[in-house]
């Protein structure tokens, strides 16, 4: 009787279980407008073209940056400006993208090249990655933060400053 109950309950277990090559994940039209808005921002970066911008970007558009925020569409462009000035040959792959309702989140991978000007960037080659989250409202981005991956961020830190020549234990008596 145990084997009985036994193989019944794992093949209930086994019939619960879902294949992701048969779920299919319904994307409303709100959602596929959303992502397209997403793409258009994500090539503006890319190739310094803003005349798109307007298009897929609230006036009150919030940006959460490591900077502070930044409030409106157009310092979205003056962000976009000032990373093409800065960063050449760049690319984003998109990793992984997901919809859900009113928010996008991307994975993205960047790569290009740093000019040096901008603090905490050396001159060269860059490979970093970030999640990038934005908030929609009929068709639009109204908000925006990014997440980056720790060892790409410690990247782009100065080196930590020399040891003291004072060496002295100070927390003795």
């Amino acid at each position: 009787m145990k084997k009985i109950l036994f193989a019944a309950f794992a093949m209930c277990m086994f019939a619960s279980c879902t294949n992701d090559a048969t779920t299919t994940t319904k994307v409303t039209t709100e959602e596929q407008k959303n992502v397209a808005a997403s793409d258009v921002i994500m090539k503006a970066f890319q190739t310094g073209d803003i005349s798109g911008i307007d298009s897929v970007v609230s006036d009150d558009f919030l940006d959460h940056t490591d900077r502070g925020d930044m409030k409106g569409r157009d310092s979205l462009k003056s962000m976009v400006k000032f990373v093409t000035a800065n960063f050449t040959n760049m690319k984003t792959e998109k990793k992984r993208e997901v919809a859900d309702g009113e928010y996008v989140w991307s994975w993205l991978r960047f790569t290009g090249n740093s000019n040096g000007t901008v603090p905490g960037m050396p001159k060269g080659p860059y490979d970093m990655e970030s999640i990038e989250l934005s908030k929609f409202k009929d068709g639009k981005a109204v908000e925006h933060w990014s997440f980056m991956e720790v060892q790409d961020m410690m990247k782009m830190m100065p080196p930590p400053p020399p040891p003291s020549k004072n060496t002295t234990d100070t927390t003795k008596k």
